[in-house]
């Protein structure tokens, strides 16, 4: 079982890569599954109903969401019909949306979970109890479980890789849109990268001009965050391979296309 994994799809510069690379991506890696964390693909922030199914167009299977998951409203005229659309599953009860999807392959079943941290993140339920009660849940019906963990803090990452080591195929942390060099195979089999990294624009700041984060620093006034657009760009991703015995992991390797490191097909 092969999965492939593009993080932070930031603004149409996002969008533009994942358009242009993501058949190269899937013609030789080969995945059975392709997931896609679209949170900020509508301008930085959010994502649209339009962006959601040209993800599914283009050749993935789930769009994974995170703590921008609401800031374009428009989500909550389609996030209840979206059946590929995973939004953090510690929210609050009732919250709209699921946290938790299956997709069918075949003669597989994948789980793909998103959760969202809590450290310097705004306040919600427990990500580690949440964890426990919808992985029991996924082990009911399949042992390939995907786990994006939307987190800021690097500990609470590891903590949650260790936490599910041998319980899931997959942790990769999203959120801090700088892709980590710590890729791993834990002792139990479960596969883990603290940040996958972003999909987006190259020279900008974390995918916005720099010129304003800059301004963010040297005066700590409130600033408008844009998305940077007309330079260069870059795509981050993970591909893993899974057991199909036990959903257990067996390779994981980060994928980084930029003008310093560029595609070979």
């Amino acid at each position: 079982m092969n999965i492939l994994f593009i993080g932070d799809v930031v603004g149409s510069p996002g969008r533009d890569m994942v358009k242009e690379y993501l058949p190269r991506l899937k013609e030789k890696y080969r995945p059975q599954i392709t997931i896609i964390n679209g949170e900020n693909a509508a301008g930085g922030k959010g994502i649209t109903e339009k962006i959601y199914r040209q993800f599914l167009e283009q050749g993935a299977q789930a769009v994974t969401l995170g703590n921008h998951a609401w800031d374009n409203r428009e989500i909550f005229e389609f996030i209840d019909q979206a059946k590929y659309l995973v939004r953090p599953a510690n929210f609050p009860k009732n919250t709209p949306g699921k946290g938790i999807i299956f997709l069918k392959i075949n003669s597989f079943e994948v789980a793909v979970i998103n959760l969202q941290g809590r450290t310097f993140m705004n306040p919600i339920d427990c990500p580690f109890q949440k964890a426990d009660e919808l992985v029991a849940l996924a082990r009911t019906r399949t042992p390939f479980i995907f786990v994006d963990f939307h987190a800021e803090v690097t500990s609470e990452k590891q903590a949650m890789g260790w936490y599910l080591d041998g319980r899931v195929s997959a942790v990769v942390g999203t959120h801090t849109h700088v892709q980590t060099a710590d890729n791993r195979i834990l002792p139990g089999g479960t596969a883990y990268l603290t940040d996958v990294g972003m999909t987006g624009p190259y020279d900008g700041i974390l995918g916005v001009e720099r010129e304003a984060v800059l301004k963010r620093f040297l005066t700590s006034l409130p600033v408008r965050f844009e998305v940077t657009t007309g330079g260069r760009n870059q795509l981050s991703a993970v591909h893993m391979v899974l057991d199909q015995k036990t959903g257990l992991a067996k390779k994981i390797e980060p994928i980084l296309i930029n003008d310093d490191h560029p595609w070979y097909s």
